[in-house]
């Protein structure tokens, strides 16, 4: 069997969200299956290290699918030529888009219809092409993907989906995240804090993030605690993030406030694993995979109580309403005080994370794929 996979968002020094998800999934699938060819289509120039096997035939073909008109078409010209001309049995894409000029069977990834939810966080022109074409994607593929069964109701809902086409994959954390000793986060903390504890968000800053939330909560926090405690934020400067910059120009507690811009793996693994806690705002997510690389670390968390993350972490976090920042604040001083109930969340949130493996989300995916192959 022939199976091509859209790998544009496997990215050198950039991997994030899809790409992760591929990279992860993909590499054990690669592995696990010598007896199928695999053509990797990517759109620029690749990296040797996301060819996973002799198994792997990279391709590429442009222009860079970076905005709306570039995507229709890649995925509606580009595509369709390089599976004829490969021959390919199925084509896989994790990114919610897949080709409607094919007759090639195709399983589409969706992680999650937030565009429906928070249009004011989307650019026009994507917010256009998501709106104009998701249902067709959705129609189009012969089996689908999500990452959780809110996300799954939530497409069912909206889109009218038989629930039958539909599996649930979920996802996991990334392998390199787990408990570091004593020594490994004082120097952690000597690197980024001066030493001092910390409170952690890993993640794009963008306008879903919830991030001026975050400055509020932890602004009550400073001021009724009277501590040292500072702030890390590590991740990107995302699209539409202006708001979050002036409210930290004039913001009180801004030399407490740490941001490392995007971190490679290893080094932001390490740095989850050195917290104090995670406290991961996001107004709606289809998985919350820093939820779970936190409790993979032993890391308690404080997140909202939208979406999907009640669903992957259970009783093993607190949560509050994404619009109530007082309420995450009374989280963060609550398990600053209460040295119980962090304990227990660390222990909870360790077994939970067991739970969620890349093994098992390849081998759902990889099920989801014989699906459209039928």
């Amino acid at each position: 069997m022939r199976v091509a996979v859209n790998t544009r968002f496997l990215l050198p020094g950039c991997l994030e969200g899809y790409g992760y998800f591929i990279q992860e999934t993909f590499r054990r699938l690669v592995q696990q299956h010598p007896e199928h060819e695999f053509i990797f289509i990517f759109d620029r120039p690749y990296d040797q290290q996301f060819v996973f096997g002799k198994n792997v035939t990279p391709v590429v073909t442009g222009p860079a699918a970076r905005h709306p008109l570039l995507w229709k078409l890649w995925y509606d010209i580009k595509v369709p030529s390089v599976l004829r001309k490969y021959k390919a049995d199925v084509f896989v894409s994790c990114d919610g888009f897949c080709s409607l000029n094919t007759k090639i069977p195709q399983c589409l990834v969706v992680h999650d219809i937030a565009f429906l939810h928070y249009p004011s966080f989307i650019s026009k022109s994507h917010l256009f092409f998501y709106r104009r074409y998701t249902a067709k994607f959705l129609h189009k593929a012969k089996s689908v993907a999500t990452v959780s069964a809110f996300s799954k109701a939530d497409i069912i809902k909206q889109y009218a989906v038989e629930p039958a086409k539909l599996d649930v994959v979920y996802s996991a954390a990334k392998p390199g995240f787990g408990p570091v000793d004593f020594e490994e986060k004082q120097k952690i903390k000597e690197q980024y804090t001066g030493g001092a504890e910390y409170f952690i968000y890993t993640g794009a800053i963008h306008p879903r993030k919830n991030l001026v939330s975050l400055l509020k909560a932890f602004s009550i926090f400073k001021k009724k605690q009277n501590s040292s405690m500072k702030l890390v934020l590590a991740g990107r400067l995302a699209w539409k993030s202006d708001t979050f910059k002036d409210s930290l120009a004039s913001y009180k507690y801004r030399n407490d406030v740490v941001m490392t811009g995007y971190l490679p793996e290893t080094e932001l693994a390490s740095l989850t694993a050195a917290a104090y806690a995670m406290v991961y705002p996001s107004h709606f997510e289809g998985f919350g995979v820093p939820v779970l690389e936190a409790m993979q670390c032993g890391v308690p968390v404080i997140t909202t109580s939208a979406s999907s993350m009640q669903e992957v972490a259970g009783d093993a976090a607190l949560y509050a309403p994404a619009t109530d920042h007082e309420a995450i604040a009374a989280h963060m001083i609550l398990l600053y005080k209460d040295e119980n109930l962090r304990t227990r969340l660390i222990t909870e949130g360790l077994q939970v994370a067991k739970q969620y493996t890349w093994e098992r989300t390849a081998a759902l995916l990889w099920q989801c794929i014989e699906k459209a192959i039928g």
